[in-house]
């Protein structure tokens, strides 16, 4: 449906979007903004891959043409013989707090068990970063802990905390 949230794969007009939230203060919010770096590291990216492979990627959440923002994942090796995912979540501005995060990322955790054999997807984010840890723990994922002085962010070490979704827990 047009009016619906739907993941799919970007598109070069979309890296714009993607580094306006990673690149620019005024859009990637209070918990995501660490200071500039690498400009072109999406472009290298896009270039070489198209921001998704075997090791992790992009996908631009839209409600019909209109771009919200981005989910993401990367490969977390855990042992010699294992893998897990960790995700993330960025959205507009003008998307934030009207669930959408909480639908793209439950959707993105749907992809991924659907179409890799990963037993676990992981989710970290700032004790303080409210909104974000409602949104993991309404789509089911536990909290396994608070890391001490994880994060460094407006000149600040910050606490984190660790949520995990394993295949075998009950649907949300």
């Amino acid at each position: 449906m047009a009016d619906e949230l739907e993941l799919r794969p970007p598109r070069e007009d979309d890296l714009a979007v993607i580094e306006a939230l990673t690149q620019d203060p005024a859009v990637t919010g209070e918990f995501a903004w660490f200071g500039w770096f690498d400009p072109l590291r999406w472009r290298r990216r896009w270039a070489a891959t198209g921001l998704i492979d075997e090791d992790g990627g992009v996908l631009m959440a839209v409600i019909g043409p209109r771009p919200l923002g981005f989910v993401s994942w990367r490969r977390r090796q855990a042992t010699v013989a294992s893998s897990y995912w960790e995700i993330g979540v960025a959205l507009l501005p003008g998307a934030r707090g009207a669930g959408h995060g909480t639908q793209a990322q439950r959707l993105l955790v749907r992809y991924l068990f659907a179409h890799t054999p990963a037993h676990r997807i992981m989710a970290s984010t700032e004790v303080a970063n409210r909104p974000e840890r409602r949104a993991l723990e309404k789509i089911g994922f536990t909290a396994e802990g608070i890391s001490r002085g994880i994060g460094w962010r407006d000149g600040q070490w910050r606490d984190g905390v660790t949520y995990s979704l394993l295949r075998t827990d009950p649907p949300a």
